[in-house]
């Protein structure tokens, strides 16, 4: 009686380690690894947040005639064309005004000007991030 049982107890364990396996693997989802040769033929990289965009490059313009009279890039459109860079006269004044050189210290401000005040708001927000990023909680 005792080989008996042993001969069962054998085979129950084969028979629930079988079942085990094929319900495993009918219950794994897993996707299906694309082939090699795709229909693209051109395997993407893939990175930590999926594949990898390629970088597009864009065409420099070298026409050094559309270079000078036009304002190139401008045309977002598909159709048409850049805009045409006009004579300075046909622009407005306070164009030719505007400050490109460099920054104006804070100290040059007038502080009754609207600028002084957005800079010296802009400056203590970015002192009150820097000093909060140094607290420990």
């Amino acid at each position: 009686m005792n080989n008996v049982n042993l001969a069962f107890g054998l085979l129950r364990q084969r028979l629930t380690a079988a079942a085990t396996t094929t319900i495993s693997q009918a219950t794994r989802s897993y996707a299906v690894k694309p082939a090699a040769g795709g229909a693209g033929g051109k395997k993407k990289k893939l990175g930590k947040l999926g594949p990898i965009m390629e970088k597009k490059i864009i065409p420099v313009e070298t026409d050094a005639n559309k270079l000078v009279n036009y304002v190139c890039g401008s045309n977002y459109m598909k159709t048409g064309e850049d805009v045409k860079i006009k004579p300075d006269t046909e622009y407005p004044d306070w164009l030719w005004t505007l400050n490109t050189e460099r920054i104006i210290p804070l100290d040059e401000l007038d502080p009754n000007s609207k600028q002084y005040w957005r800079r010296l708001r802009k400056m203590a927000l970015r002192r009150n991030n820097q000093l909060s990023m140094l607290k420990k909680f």
